[in-house]
């Protein structure tokens, strides 16, 4: 299926060997949006890729989705790294591997004197 897309698959690996986080998605799903907002309100910029609705570009969207091998949307990738969707994301962002990926201090951190 993925060959049927390569336009589509290498759209994906140009955005995540180019941006430091990638949320790809679809417009109308809540979940997609639930993780937009929470890397927002954390301060993380992220590169958003939009692939059709319920109803339309399913096909792009399976492609992507047996090439990366995760079954949902969205998928979110740091450092090109699959870390997967919105439960997994915030739970990354919650306990700070998420910016560890990114090689940021946790915004809880102390600074311990020197």
């Amino acid at each position: 299926m993925a060959g049927l897309y390569p336009e589509t698959i290498r759209e994906v690996q140009e955005a995540i060997s180019t941006h430091a986080v990638v949320v790809v998605g679809m417009a109308q799903n809540p979940h997609v949006r639930s993780v937009k907002k929470a890397l927002s309100a954390a301060g993380i910029a992220f590169h958003y890729l939009e692939y059709g609705s319920y109803l339309s570009e399913w096909r792009r969207r399976l492609a992507i989705k047996m090439w990366s091998g995760w079954p949902t949307f969205p998928q979110v990738f740091v450092r090109g790294v699959l870390i997967g969707g919105e439960d997994l994301t915030k739970a990354a962002l919650s306990d700070g591997t998420l910016r560890a990926r990114l090689g940021e201090a946790p915004t809880n951190a102390v600074a311990t004197p020197a």
